[in-house]
């Protein structure tokens, strides 16, 4: 009986442990803040992209993100507002921001801030396809206009980057599993 429970411990653990392994790196020099992160998984990068590339939908899916709301588009670019807050313990910080984003299909998104709460902000998202596998890399250059304190801004910045960076790989993952009775990626319009 200890083998049956110890199997099925195994399995839950297996189960709900997440799929791809993701890597976050943050550093901060005076007010500028920098992260990268990074992750390998399985899929397709039509898949990745599409995710990638739905900016109307990701606050249904990133955490703390309540807005993000394509206001342009034109072929290759288009202008996006984003609004929601970076949270650590007791500390919220707002962010409110519209981007410029240049797409370079199915390789590159590249992102800088034309209006709201950063001085500067500039993100690069680069995907890469690697024999049935999808590396995701993301990296970014912050500088707020409000205060962020130097003791925690480096770890607020890497615990919602890390935060972010997981709900989009576990979407990517979870777009990329086909439901049951659905071609691989579909989903019915009451299930999203």
């Amino acid at each position: 009986m200890p083998i049956a429970r110890l199997f099925l411990l195994l399995l839950v653990v297996a189960v709900s442990a997440p799929a791809a392994d993701i890597v976050v790196r943050a550093s901060r020099s005076g007010d500028v803040l920098q992260v990268e992160a990074s992750a390998e998984l399985e899929g397709s990068l039509e898949n990745a992209w599409q995710v990638l590339t739905d900016y109307g939908r990701l606050a249904e899916f990133v955490p703390d993100l309540q807005v993000s709301r394509v206001i342009s588009r034109d072929h290759n670019t288009a202008v996006v507002e984003q609004k929601g807050e970076a949270r650590l313990l007791f500390f919220s910080y707002p962010i409110d921001v519209r981007l410029a984003i240049t797409e370079k299909p199915r390789e590159q998104v590249v992102s800088r801030a034309v209006a709201g709460n950063f001085r500067e902000m500039q993100s690069t998202y680069a995907l890469e396809a690697r024999q049935g596998w999808v590396f995701l890399r993301y990296s970014g250059r912050l500088e707020p206009d409000f205060y962020v304190p130097p003791l925690i801004g480096t770890y607020l910045l890497r615990a919602n980057v890390e935060s972010m960076f997981r709900a989009l790989v576990d979407e990517i993952e979870r777009q990329q599993k086909p439901a049951a009775g659905h071609p691989q990626g579909s989903i019915e319009k009451n299930e999203r």
